[in-house]
């Protein structure tokens, strides 16, 4: 915080109103209402730490410790008011992803103070570590229930209604008034929690990827199976290669999903960071490609060509897909720090909190049969509830994403903390100005649930972004709109001009996948090109290949990264931009393509300078083009087997 001379009435000022008592430019410390906090991390930031009762009713024993980061307003004069940010998950620190909210508040920071806080039992509030399910190579139902085991009595505590009272302590105990709370994903179950049992904290919210607490037939999440095939139908209606294919994007999948349940296989392909994993081909993986959205983008963009390709026989492009999804649905980092996320903490939240499709009050073994009995009814009733993919396909993917089985061994809460009762049965939402934003393409919290969100608050508002994903305010999200929305509205309760909402451009999705550059389209020629239509599809086959690396950015997170049908490529990320070295990547099996390719981050443009090599043809291009814009279009010079190149076709 920046002190500037004549101060004094400034800080008596602050006093009254519990906030700042520093009188040094950097203290080392700062009183902030009734705690001392120490500056930390080397910037702006002060961390403290709250005792508080394990269980807030008394009934169990015990403390702990909740830790949260407070970045003072940069200006001189009154703050404006504080800035809170909850994390997903459930089970990610809040504090890891502090550069993420800070770069979203960054604009109103110099009014505005910063409260970010980590949630009992993660990052540094107590981090639940369940070893074994935090190291497992995937969840398993038994996994789950001995994690719910050893926490014993202390399982129901990390409920969200515990963590929205801990933030509500040290909001007291800071002695700062109404706050502008902002969530994203399960940030904003913690938020409508927090508005029911802690009105009076707030000023506003904004939600972003928003689902509610209860709502019909909750426990089968009955939106995400329709949300999922209209992001897909939706993506290739308004491609024109997809749209040109009889049928929707999902009728294209089916050929693919039909032989996957004939004919399941062990396969083995490379992750996003070129990881070579071994796993089973079957319907279940093909439905976490679909559901997990993770890699989110790449996913939209290559599912549908992929899938036709699987049918046809080259089965590459989809294997790569299932494997990137397996390393995408794993929310661990490198080192499986349960501060980095937790498992037992997003074991112990989804099991405590939200209704189950069975009865959270009897016994694990009793609970089987109540399962298998909701089961067999859903089945009977209503077999179409995750189509294309049938009930047991869809609970074959990670339990943590198909959420139906995951609770069954979990141990029977305490009658004084009883499962699915986050809030109580005649919750009331408070009036205050609520924003909720959603992705239009965005399955894991949809549009619908966003909506219904929205209408329980008396003045709640959804606003959609047009072929946008899950979570839009953050950076790296699909375009800036949802960031400026949430600035002005923090600023003013008011989003004011929203029309950037509806002209994010839509994602551009692979039109083939192809074995041999002579299977592709050509370029389109322009004046002054040589090329024959020959040397022209080679043209199309480099564009791809640089449009295929820049997609494994998403799902990259080694710097190192294979070709889809071999060589290899290095990621170098800085602020300003991505750059990548190719060498010897071979997108399709007749050319091979070395050089570099850089994406700015300001501007969009991406450049890439190429050398190719192979039986398809050899030469050199420099291909451009620029993200962000709507009709993007590739511009292409430079010479193939000596004849001169002057092109465009679609951005890749």
């Amino acid at each position: 915080m920046k002190h500037l001379g004549g101060r004094a009435l400034w800080i008596a000022c602050l006093l009254c109103i519990g906030g700042i008592t520093a009188a040094d430019e950097n203290p080392a410390t700062l009183q902030v209402g009734t705690l001392l906090l120490h500056r930390c991390g080397g910037g702006p930031a002060y961390c403290g730490d709250l005792d508080r009762p394990m269980d807030p009713t008394g009934a169990i024993p015990g403390r702990m410790s909740v830790h949260f980061e407070y970045y003072p307003h940069s200006e001189s004069g009154n703050s404006a008011g504080t800035l809170v940010a909850t994390e997903g998950g459930p089970g990610f620190a809040a504090t890891e992803s502090r550069e993420d909210y800070l770069a979203l508040y960054r604009p109103l920071r110099r009014n505005h103070d910063v409260l970010i806080m980590d949630n009992r039992g993660t990052g540094l509030s107590g981090a639940v570590d369940c070893p074994e399910l935090q190291s497992a190579e995937k969840w398993t139902v038994p996994l789950v229930g001995a994690c719910g085991d050893s926490l014993g009595n202390r399982a129901p505590l990390y409920s969200t209604a515990y963590a929205t009272d801990d933030l509500a302590a040290v909001l007291t105990a800071l002695k700062i008034g109404r706050i502008d709370l902002y969530g994203d994903s399960y940030g904003t179950y913690f938020e409508q929690v927090f508005a029911v049992r802690h009105p009076q904290a707030l000023r506003s919210l904004v939600l972003d990827g928003a689902y509610p607490l209860r709502g019909p037939d909750y426990p089968w999440w009955p939106t995400y199976a329709p949300a999922m095939r209209d992001k897909f139908n939706i993506a290739c209606r308004r491609s024109e290669a997809c749209a040109k294919v009889p049928g929707s994007s999902i009728d294209h999948m089916r050929p693919a999903l039909d032989q996957l349940r004939r004919q399941p296989f062990a396969a083995t392909a490379a992750d996003g960071d070129g990881k070579m994993l071994s796993f089973t081909a079957n319907a279940s993986q093909f439905a976490i490609v679909l559901f997990g959205s993770a890699p989110a983008a790449a996913s939209v963009r290559e599912a549908d060509a992929a899938a036709r390709a699987f049918a046809a026989g080259d089965r590459l492009p989809l294997l790569r897909l299932m494997a990137e999804t397996i390393s995408g649905v794993d929310s661990r980092d490198p080192t499986a720090d349960p501060k980095k996320w937790s498992a037992g903490l997003a074991a112990a939240v989804m099991c405590q909190d939200p209704p189950q499709i069975f009865d959270m009050r009897l016994a694990p073994d009793l609970r089987v049969a109540d399962r298998d009995r909701a089961v067999a009814q859903r089945q009977a009733n209503f077999p179409d509830t995750y189509a294309p993919f049938s009930i047991d396909e869809f609970r074959g993917m990670p339990l943590d994403y198909s959420f139906l089985d995951q609770c069954v061994a979990w141990p029977v809460s305490a009658p004084e903390h009883p499962a699915s009762h986050v809030v109580g049965a005649e919750y009331q939402y408070p009036d205050v100005p609520a924003l909720v934003l959603s992705g239009e393409l965005d399955n894991m919290t949809t549009t619908a649930d966003g909506a219904a969100v929205a209408r329980t608050f008396k003045h709640g508002r959804q606003i959609r972004i047009l072929n946008s994903l899950h979570v839009n305010a953050l950076p790296r999200a699909r375009s800036q709109c949802a960031a400026g929305i949430v600035r002005r509205f923090f600023d003013t309760l008011s989003p004011g001009d929203i029309q950037c909402a509806s002209e994010v451009p839509p994602l551009r999705l692979v039109p083939q996948f192809a074995r041999h550059a002579s299977e592709l389209d050509p370029a389109a020629a322009q004046a002054g090109n040589r090329a024959d239509a020959g040397q022209l599809r080679v043209v199309s086959a480099a564009v791809q290949t640089a449009g295929d690396v820049l997609a494994r950015l998403e799902s990259n997170s080694s710097g190192e990264a294979k070709g889809l049908r071999g060589g290899s490529f290095r990621i170098v990320r800085t602020d300003a931009a991505a750059r990548l070295r190719l060498d010897g990547v071979r997108w399709t099996e007749d050319l091979s393509v070395s050089g570099t390719v850089n994406r700015s981050s300001q501007s969009g443009e991406v450049r890439a300078a190429l050398e190719l090599t192979g039986t398809a043809g050899s030469g050199r291009l420099d291909i451009r083009w620029r993200e962000g814009v709507a009709h993007a279009t590739a511009r292409i010079t430079g010479e193939i087997d000596g004849a001169r190149v002057v092109a465009r076709q679609t951005a890749p």
